[in-house]
């Protein structure tokens, strides 16, 4: 699928009327994951496609859409969050509906985000957003925002803004994370590496949706 403008993808655990709304405002393009096509649909939203294994979206979702709009990816050695992110270009996904219900659900998401480091995309979840570190980054935050930094691989950092600096540090998932962080306003970061997940409270969405759509930093990658 190719959209100009930002998408909203969501998946199939819980999302809320709230969240939707909230995606839209700045991603009006929707695509559901598998049975994410049941929580559009039941939140009045059609999506514009469909994507996935369909081994758990509805036969009253599938009845409800146009068959043009159902895209089947049979393969089991992906997950329906990485057969969207694959096969969207957009200049952001935001996802809602990849993290809340199960952990290891929510932690493929996550692989799959570094797997795929050109494109931008947030996962919105109830109280936290979560999204791969462009190689270069600002924020304009409040002061006092928490500020998580988890490494999926090895990847050193820069940053001002952060009461803790991490300059000069060396983060890997088996050895030092940022847990818990805080701003002391605009925080401007920069990665050697695109192996850092940023963690912030959900109110940050707008803040962060500017950020990534305004950095022309990206990861190579498809």
């Amino acid at each position: 699928m190719h959209a100009s403008e930002p998408v909203t993808l969501i998946g199939g655990a819980a999302v809320t009327k709230t969240r939707i709304e909230r995606a839209l405002s700045l991603a009006p393009q929707v695509v559901a994951a598998d049975s994410g096509a049941d929580a559009a649909l039941a939140h009045g939203v059609e999506p514009a496609a469909v994507i996935g294994d369909f081994d758990s979206v509805s036969e009253a979702a599938r009845r409800a859409l146009p068959p043009a709009a159902q895209h089947r990816i049979a393969e089991q050695d992906s997950t329906d969050f990485e057969k969207c992110l694959r096969n969207i270009r957009a200049p952001l996904v935001i996802g809602i509906g990849f993290s809340g219900d199960r952990l290891d659900h929510a932690l493929a998401a996550y692989n799959t985000l570094v797997r795929y480091p050109g494109r931008r995309c947030i996962l919105l979840g109830a109280e936290e957003l979560v999204f791969l570190a462009p190689p270069s980054i600002s924020l304009d935050l409040a002061p006092e925002v928490r500020v998580s930094l988890f490494p999926m691989g090895a990847v050193e950092g820069v940053s001002d803004g952060l009461q803790w600096p991490i300059n000069g540090l060396n983060f890997a998932p088996d050895g030092r994370v940022g847990t818990s962080n805080i701003s002391t306003g605009t925080v401007h970061m920069s990665f050697t590496a695109p192996k850092m997940l940023v963690i912030l409270p959900e109110q940050s969405f707008e803040t962060v949706a500017r950020a990534l759509l305004g950095t022309t930093a990206l990861w190579p990658g498809d």
